[in-house]
């Protein structure tokens, strides 16, 4: 069952986001939304718009779109308030719709304890960056130290916290697709750089394999068919290949849908024979089987973490929102 999380105000949304998204990440982008939260004008501004294009992410990626990055509140502030129009536009026009592709990296050993070769379906898949996971290379580390490296470019980096069931190759993948409402194509300049803005100033690493994984892309480019993943799922799914494993998956995509369309979607993939892999704030899954430890050991800085579920319900691992760790939680730990 799909859980739901209560709505925060304009403000609250972005204090929260500068105190837990951007701490110990991007300290422009805590800077930035904790001043966004007590500007009385910008609030206006961002309450004037509809409730879904409030986000802090798409604030910022709109500004950094249209202007470059600003140093300041000041020069934010003056971007927002000085273009008021076309911020306004261009909030309304796009979607958050960060495609990383290091989330692959947390993803894997999940995929490699399914029986391929596999079927996968991305829902929210954006431009599609994650739906090539046997395209990449992965460094595993634990401790500083590498305990698996898969070869290959862009080279994912993830700290391991704690045994876990690392796979030494990728998965077989016999079929691919993806969903999303307004796809991106990366061999697209303008989406491109889109997607470039929605990488946090101070991760020169994401937007580095950001530009390398939409290098290889292009050379086999993954279907991504646009339309609400609830409405296109059945059908996308039944053009998968009947000798191979059906895999739904998703990241922070759930989180941006009201409780009804969760539980729609929820619906939706118990109808199919598929594996499902949710991987979003553990507030947005609900009435899991076995409820995950609640603390981490020495939890890295930044944001919350992701849960990584099995079937909607099955914990599988805590997960770094961008794929920079994991912690397995499940029983085959490797």
């Amino acid at each position: 069952m799909i859980g739901n999380e209560p709505e925060l105000g304009v403000a609250e949304n972005y204090r929260r986001f500068s105190s837990t998204e951007a701490r110990g990440r991007s300290p422009l982008y805590e800077e930035l939304t904790a001043a966004v939260a007590d500007d009385p004008e910008l609030l206006a501004f961002l309450e004037a718009l509809p409730p879904a294009k409030r986000q802090p992410n798409l604030l910022l990626a709109t500004v950094r779109f249209l202007a470059g990055v600003q140093p300041d509140h000041a020069s934010f502030r003056e971007v927002v308030l000085g273009r008021r129009d076309e911020v306004a536009t261009t909030m309304i026009a796009r979607r958050t719709q960060t495609n990383e592709p290091a989330r692959c990296a947390t993803l894997l050993p999940a995929l490699a304890a399914i029986d391929g070769p596999l079927a996968l379906l991305e829902v929210g898949a954006s431009a599609g960056l994650c739906l090539l996971p046997d395209r990449y290379g992965y460094s595993y580390r634990r401790a500083g130290e590498e305990v698996v490296r898969i070869e290959g470019a862009p080279l994912l980096p993830c700290d391991v916290l704690g045994p876990a069931p690392i796979p030494t190759a990728a998965p077989s993948v016999a079929w691919r697709a993806g969903i999303d409402l307004d796809p991106l194509d990366v061999a697209d300049p303008e989406d491109l750089r889109w997607l470039e803005c929605l990488v946090w100033p101070g991760q020169p690493g994401r937007a580095e394999r950001l530009r390398a994984a939409a290098e290889v892309a292009p050379a086999d480019p993954p279907r991504v068919v646009p339309g609400d993943l609830v409405d296109e799922l059945p059908a996308l799914a039944a053009q998968a290949p009947k000798d191979a494993t059906l895999v739904v998956y998703h990241s922070a995509v759930l989180t941006y849908l009201p409780a009804e369309r969760r539980r729609a979607f929820a619906a939706a993939v118990g109808e199919l024979d598929a594996v499902w892999l949710a991987s979003e704030a553990p507030s947005v899954l609900a009435d899991l089987s076995s409820p995950p430890p609640t603390d981490l050991p020495d939890p890295p800085p930044g944001p919350p973490p992701f849960l990584l579920a099995r079937d909607g319900h099955d914990p599988v691992a805590w997960v770094d929102g961008h794929g920079a760790w994991l912690q397995w939680l499940g029983p085959d730990t490797g």
